[in-house]
């Protein structure tokens, strides 16, 4: 997710050292009938944080009741994965674990209970893998909150694999005119922004700052251009700057050659919102310089650390610091629309699993203009 956190230490389930995706699971039977899946299947899983992922072979898991098992075509990689292997984040995950919330195939089986699915159903394997739907968060329509939450790829097993299990009731439903590689990356930095976009309250008309056009931001642009706001775009490289010019932006400013929060205020006054998807303490620092009174600025980005916040400014002009985590399946619902007709799509480059070291040293380096996603199938 952008990258996202998950809530804090306190609040996250204890995570099992004992991750299924190493565990010879009996053979399941799926409606009566004994499955023929494979026994065995291709994934790339870590071992330990801060070394280069194994790719290797692993038991295929077979559903349990209330899941369904995926056959995964494609899974985008997120900075998140580089966070989940290198472990750097305060809660952590646990290895040995498969990494990857943006998987995308086909049910190939159904464990028992389910409902609403059926085998060929094409689906995606997001972020929030599961959450408790019993708390005052689920039941509120705010998921993302619930602190019983589970994340895929990160503390359940994700999609850098042939297979994966997921459970039904929270797999993304994959609209038709989506393909899997243009799918992947909808379902994680897509319905981040989007949800990001939503809760900063903005009107059709009203002007919108985009601060990182990478992952994220250049879906952010794509979809706030989508909800009929005027986009001014954020970021200290000039291609990503062209970027956001030919997904719609009005206005872009380079921040290592201009002061952005004075260029944006005599620009436009203001912005009526300003979304932060660069990792980057710098650009949060500038985030409510950019607004205008009574505005809202939405942190989706993830960097280590703190910055400063002028208390004075934000009473004196009304201003909004918000957090977004990711999507409920509602946002997901409808940031998946927004790409099935043909309003958002992902700058895409494609790798294969094996090259899969390769592209996190790239994302660490930040060296990724879009997303890149993996051919599994």
């Amino acid at each position: 997710m952008p990258t996202t956190l998950p809530l804090p230490a306190a609040s996250l389930p204890a995570i099992s050292a004992d991750l299924p995706v190493l565990q010879v699971e009996p053979q399941s039977r799926r409606r009566g009938m004994v499955s023929n899946r494979p026994r065995v299947m291709k994934a790339a899983f870590v071992t330990a944080f801060g070394k280069p992922l194994t790719v290797g072979e692993l038991p295929v898991p077979s559903p349990a009741a209330g899941q369904v098992l995926i056959k995964v075509e494609a899974c985008g990689v997120c900075h998140t994965d580089v966070h989940a292997a290198d472990g750097d984040w305060p809660v952590k995950p646990k290895p040995p674990f498969t990494p990857g919330h943006e998987g995308i195939g086909r049910v190939i089986e159904l464990g028992s209970g389910v409902r609403g699915l059926k085998e060929g159903d094409m689906v995606g394997v997001p972020w929030l893998f599961e959450a408790c739907g019993l708390c005052d968060y689920c039941l509120t329509s705010r998921e993302t909150m619930c602190e019983s939450a589970i994340y895929g790829g990160y503390s359940a097993n994700g999609g850098f694999a042939e297979y994966c299990v997921a459970p039904a009731d929270y797999v993304a439903r994959i609209p038709e005119g989506l393909n899997p590689i243009s799918a992947g990356p909808i379902i994680c930095a897509g319905v981040t922004t989007y949800k990001g976009i939503k809760v900063a309250d903005c009107q059709p008309g009203d002007w919108f700052v985009v601060s990182g056009i990478g992952g994220l931001g250049h879906l952010a642009v794509q979809y706030a251009v989508a909800m009929g706001l005027k986009v001014a775009a954020v970021d200290i490289g000039d291609d990503k700057l062209d970027l956001a010019r030919r997904l719609g932006a009005s206005l872009t400013f380079n921040a290592k050659n201009v002061d952005v929060v004075t260029a944006v205020q005599a620009a436009i006054g203001g912005a009526h919102g300003v979304l932060i998807t660069a990792v980057s303490k710098g650009a949060f620092a500038q985030g409510t310089g950019m607004l205008r009174r009574g505005g809202t600025c939405v942190l989706n980005g993830l960097p280590p650390g703190d910055f400063p916040l002028n208390i004075f400014d934000v009473v004196f002009r009304c201003l909004t610091v918000r957090g977004s985590l990711v999507g409920t399946r509602s946002d997901m619902k409808e940031a998946l629309a927004f790409a099935a007709a043909g309003k958002v799509k992902a700058n895409i480059e494609t790798a294969s699993l094996d090259e899969i070291n390769e592209v996190l040293e790239r994302l660490r380096a930040g060296k990724v203009n879009g997303r890149i996603v993996l051919k599994i199938a």
